[in-house]
């Protein structure tokens, strides 16, 4: 049950997060302005209409579910080093999605540079552990994890233009706070979850920072587009991932892997200026 806990709990933290947002958002809304009065709804909260609910269920269930449950069970089956193999896939996956869901055209260069920063970023994730070794049964789940996440973030960057970047998250963490709620409840009953202060900080860290608050900047990004070249940005985080094990872990950098992150990094960076079609 360490997993489903670990998979949904972080995502109740995040929807208790994103509901007091959007409560104090909406109280300050309806405070009368002492000047220049303004409608409420350009205070702060934009409620989504129906179409706009269906689509935030869409998020929700690619990035607040589908990702985190599906790379908590994976991972607790296969090394994290194999795991970062395949999620060094999203970053080709989420410009993928973003055309299919936007009017983006990249062109042939772009997805040259994509397809290389793939190969990089899975050379990179490699030299981090042992080598590929070939798939494995719990590659299916990170492999869906990879779908999943690029899906919610295509619909959630159209979502930030229309109903903005911090609503777009908070109300998806929202709308399915009564399945998350209803897990987290299922896995403590069935096993309840122990730890040292530092895991019980890591959990923390999962609910605040990177369920919540991480996604009103990416969403913020991904909004402003273009999608495709936005979301390259991810190649970084395996880089960024290893610099921080390095400093906070004390964990050992060798030549081969500072080596490979830079190469990852610029790649990225020529990714991202290439030039979109119109």
């Amino acid at each position: 049950m360490l997993p489903l806990f670990i998979g949904v709990g972080r995502a109740t933290v995040a929807s208790v997060l994103a509901a007091l947002l959007l409560l104090v958002v909406w109280l300050r809304g309806r405070r009368p302005a002492r000047s220049s009065p303004r409608p409420a709804s350009s205070l702060g909260v934009r409620r989504p209409t129906g179409l706009q609910c269906l689509r935030l269920l869409v998020v929700a269930g690619g990035v607040v579910l589908g990702f985190p449950l599906l790379t908590s069970y994976a991972l607790s089956q296969t090394p994290a080093s194999h795991g970062a193999v395949v999620i060094a896939l999203l970053p080709a996956a989420t410009a993928a999605a973003a055309v299919v869901r936007t009017k983006e055209r990249p062109g042939l260069w772009f997805w040259v540079m994509v397809g290389l920063s793939a190969v990089l970023a899975i050379v990179f994730a490699s030299v981090q552990g042992t080598a590929f070794g070939g798939l494995q049964p719990a590659d299916l789940l990170l492999f869906g994890a990879v779908v999943a996440a690029a899906v919610g973030y295509a619909e959630g960057g159209v979502l930030s233009r229309e109903i903005g970047s911090w609503q777009t998250i908070s109300w998806a963490l929202v709308l399915s706070a009564p399945v998350t709620i209803a897990l987290t409840v299922v896995a403590v009953s069935a096993a309840p979850p122990s730890g040292t202060a530092a895991e019980w900080a890591s959990f923390a860290y999962l609910g605040i920072v990177s369920m919540f608050l991480g996604f009103l900047a990416w969403y913020r990004g991904l909004g402003i587009g273009p999608m495709a070249q936005v979301s390259q940005v991810q190649l970084t985080q395996p880089v960024m991932s290893i610099a921080w094990a390095s400093l906070l872990l004390g964990e050992r950098l060798d030549w081969l892997t500072i080596v490979c992150g830079g190469a990852v990094v610029v790649s990225a960076a020529a990714t991202m200026r290439t030039r979109l079609r119109p």
